[in-house]
């Protein structure tokens, strides 16, 4: 186990973040252990809508607050594959999903088609962020990143992920460190 557990928390590109499928995101760890870390990126929007999405399944979208939100770009790792963030269940309830992750701290992760299912049905999670790949390290390699002052880590904050607009959330996710994001510089070692 890595010496810091990055498990539901948010990553915070810094502004030298040269990577260009992460400068300017912010990712939520969904799993930090040592075999490598796994997270989504929560603020880059791609051109396919929720209702798109479903369309593309086959199955129906009937929730409005649902089906203009964008499908986001979770990473540039299984980049074909969906990633459905949402509110988890209670750490005694089984989520009746066949493929998820339950994260410390109350949300999971489903990669299988029946949490969309039951979204069509109207059941399923109330509140759900959807991407397209996500973001993986090796072993070390994101505590290499920090320490080469690549990401800000803060706990992550659930309302930062799903009740706040996509193009705030990397001012939000800054603001929970109390880091006004004019102030960073894209140095490392400079004030």
């Amino acid at each position: 186990m890595p010496g810091n557990d990055f498990t539901n928390q948010f990553l915070i590109a810094m502004p030298g973040m040269v990577d260009e499928n992460f400068a300017g995101s912010v990712v939520y760890l969904c799993e930090h252990n040592d075999k490598g870390a796994l997270g989504l990126v929560i603020n880059k929007p791609i051109d396919i809508t929720l209702k798109n999405l479903f369309e593309k399944v086959e199955l129906p979208l009937d929730r409005d607050e649902l089906a203009r939100q964008p499908v986001l770009f979770g990473g540039p790792v299984q980049t074909e594959r969906g990633f459905v963030l949402h509110e988890g269940h209670a750490p005694d309830e089984e989520s009746g999903y066949s493929s998820t992750l339950n994260i410390p701290g109350g949300l999971a992760m489903t990669t299988s088609k029946d949490v969309l299912e039951a979204v069509a049905d109207g059941a399923g999670p109330k509140k759900l962020l959807i991407t397209l790949g996500c973001s993986g390290w090796e072993p070390g390699q994101l505590e290499d990143e920090i320490v080469r002052n690549g990401w800000l880590t803060v706990p992550a904050d659930p309302a930062v992920i799903f009740d706040t607009p996509i193009e705030q959330r990397y001012d939000r996710a800054l603001g929970l460190l109390g880091v006004d994001p004019r102030m960073l510089s894209g140095e490392a070692g400079h004030a």
